[in-house]
């Protein structure tokens, strides 16, 4: 999956009539319907648009017949396998209609172009590790998290050690757990905290 690294825009003209795309990575839906009201354009004759977080996703078609705009755009996203962003597509009309199938041509194209223009970076799913060990392995085991795409995010010093809490791409808990229990010979403590409790 990837998302966007940064906002972008793109405008086409198409029969007369003038598209503005505007793509913006998000976090959760109020900040894409936040997005949708600091660019809306009261001017416009159209403002559509659609956003998907994760699995939530919602889109609306602004005033244009059922099914011809929000939705292209929800498609455009999903069609280059994007998450987390939020596009908004403004139409000016031009005195020429387009029909319903040249609108979900003309908002789902204008949406899919300027995506595809837009820097993206791929999303590393993490998850949150807390692992403690004493002084002496700590610098050999500080090296080797070094080597990978471990995050440091916080540590806390102890009387005999050190605790650390890491941000490890999924990919890499397993690897990185074994060469940690071999690093303190198995002494080291190493466990999720979100699963703390759990039976």
């Amino acid at each position: 999956m990837k998302t966007l690294s940064g906002s972008f825009s793109f405008e086409e003209d198409i029969k007369k009539s003038r598209f503005i795309a505007h793509a913006m990575p998000v976090s959760s839906s109020e900040e894409a319907l936040g997005f949708f009201s600091r660019l809306h354009a009261p001017e416009a004759t159209h403002n559509c648009w659609a956003f998907k977080v994760g699995q939530n996703y919602r889109f609306n078609d602004d005033g244009e017949p059922g099914g011809t705009a929000g939705r292209p755009i929800l498609q455009a996203i999903e069609g280059q396998d994007l998450t987390n962003v939020a596009v908004l597509v403004i139409r000016y009309f031009g005195g020429i209609k387009l029909g319903t199938g040249g609108l979900v041509r003309a908002y789902g194209g204008c949406a899919a172009k300027c995506l595809r223009q837009a820097p993206q970076i791929e999303i590393i799913e993490t998850k949150t590790v807390i692992c403690s060990c004493l002084f002496s392995e700590m610098a050999l085991v500080k090296s080797r998290i070094a080597q990978t795409e471990a995050n440091i995010v916080d540590e806390i010093y102890t009387d005999t050690g050190i605790t650390m809490t890491l941000e490890i791409p999924l990919r890499q808990i397993e690897p990185l757990e074994q060469v940690f229990v071999n690093l303190t010979k198995g002494r080291g403590q190493w466990y999720f905290p979100d699963e703390i409790g759990q039976p």
